[in-house]
């Protein structure tokens, strides 16, 4: 048994839920990184990425990069994934990783099942400059689904509903998504 005296829990922040982001686009940046070794031994880059506006401010998502695998085509995704990560925070020589923190950019950010156990995590699918995010961005209530849905407060639900689609709503703003 485990001595508990002085704890207060009104006293303590409640741990935030760690339920997956919505899909949408959100305004983040890079505030840290590493290198790490894989379980089979080859070096990828991790980038740190967290919500830097709107109600899931403050929320993290981690991005593998697997510069160097031993195999090419891998090589050449993730290059291209950092390639477009240092276009969007205007840095396209970094001599390290460092440079790019702290810069804010517009990340697309995805719902998908994991392979072990099924369940949904976020996976960045894009990235722009902060001036692509469009003011107030809020994840679609289409690609949020009704599985995010059930991890918000009614108060967080209300938010992420959206006015009908229009010819003049920009793309990540209408319901589905991207086109």
């Amino acid at each position: 048994m485990a001595d508990l005296q002085g704890f207060n829990a009104n006293e303590v922040e409640p741990m935030p839920s760690f339920e997956p982001l919505p899909a949408g686009q959100y305004v983040a940046m890079i505030v840290d990184s590493d290198e790490k070794i894989s379980q089979a031994g080859n070096r990828f880059v991790v980038l740190v990425f967290e919500v830097a506006e709107g109600p899931y401010s403050g929320r993290k998502l981690w991005v593998n990069l697997n510069l160097y695998h031993p195999n090419a085509d891998i090589v050449k995704l993730a290059r291209s994934e950092l390639a477009s990560v240092c276009l969007a925070v205007g840095v396209p020589s970094p001599q390290n990783s460092g440079q790019l923190h702290h810069i804010p950019l517009a990340i697309d950010v995805k719902s998908v099942p994991r392979k072990d156990t099924g369940e949904l995590q976020n996976r960045v699918k894009g990235y722009a400059a902060k001036s692509a995010a469009p003011r107030g961005t809020t994840p679609s209530s289409a690609s949020a689904g009704a599985s995010a849905g059930a991890s918000q407060s009614p108060q967080q639900q209300g938010q992420s509903q959206q006015a009908p689609a229009t010819p003049t709503t920009p793309p990540w703003q209408r319901q589905g998504g991207r086109a």
